[in-house]
């Protein structure tokens, strides 16, 4: 199959989505997100039986698509939700994939491309690459992607990553969880296909079992939490600082954030 925002390769066992809008850093629109959950189902009928997920050009992906962005801006409550729900199924599609998958991470994952390349079953980036979830810089609510990322770190280094949406080094990431191996660019793809090649060669069944195992372990606790992380992401969406968050990135200036300290807390 053709699609508009991926290349999609299968090499024997082993089939590589390639995200492909190099001219905007591999960013998140609603095609691909329609298109990489098309991808997913048409190779979970394949002989394919491992999965490579990385960039084309420089990135591996920069996070929403600003176009995307600025849409939202003009969305209705029940179109945000729906938006919202979209994201948060692409996500738990990735991360309870019936297959291993890799992210071969070639450079920045940043706010949800970071939440792309960490819910992979294995990520191997290059020393370049940067890691951060960037959205509260914008105005913006890393609430879907906070979801997996403090079950697969820990609420403390979450907090951290969440609260402050600093970037971190490639070596770094591997301190907190996020990287499992920092190899050169040139060794990327080799490094890649070496572990594709190892999940290969142990027993189908016993992997898709495992995989599975897991996946159901912590899937109706993490089904409720993806549930409030669609509402709030919906509702932040509709707010004066994320306005103000997507125009003052825009304009290129400093935020003026609107004081909230009134406002009922949970």
């Amino acid at each position: 199959m053709a699609y508009e925002t991926l290349l999609v390769a299968a090499t024997g066992h082993v089939t590589t989505i390639t995200l492909n809008r190099p001219d905007k850093r591999n960013s998140i629109n609603t095609q691909m997100i329609a298109d990489l959950q098309s991808a997913l189902d048409a190779i979970e009928t394949t002989p394919a039986r491992v999965v490579i997920l990385t960039g084309a050009g420089s990135a591996f992906c920069a996070g929403m698509d600003l176009a995307l962005l600025q849409a939202i801006a003009t969305q209705s409550p029940s179109e945000n939700q729906e938006d919202s729900r979209r994201m948060a199924k692409m996500f738990r599609r990735v991360w309870s994939y019936t297959k291993p998958t890799i992210a071969a991470v070639n450079g920045h994952a940043l706010a949800g491309g970071c939440g792309l390349a960490t819910v992979c079953d294995f990520t191997i980036a290059v020393p370049e690459a940067k890691f951060g979830y960037t959205e509260v810089k914008i105005g913006f609510l890393p609430a879907i992607v906070s979801v997996f990322l403090t079950r697969q770190i820990g609420e403390k280094r979450a907090r951290d990553l969440l609260l402050t949406g600093r970037l971190v080094e490639a070596s770094e990431a591997k301190d907190l969880g996020l990287v499992n191996e920092i190899v050169a660019p040139d060794r990327l793809m080799s490094r890649v296909e070496q572990l594709a090649d190892l999940l290969v060669a142990a027993s189908p069944s016993s992997v898709s079992r495992a995989k599975r195992l897991l996946t159901c372990a912590a899937a109706a606790s993490l089904d409720a939490d993806l549930e409030r992380a669609v509402l709030e992401n919906a509702r932040m969406r509709c707010t004066p600082d994320f306005k103000e968050g997507l125009a003052s990135f825009l304009e290129k200036r400093k935020p003026v954030w609107k004081d909230e300290s009134h406002e009922p807390k949970h």
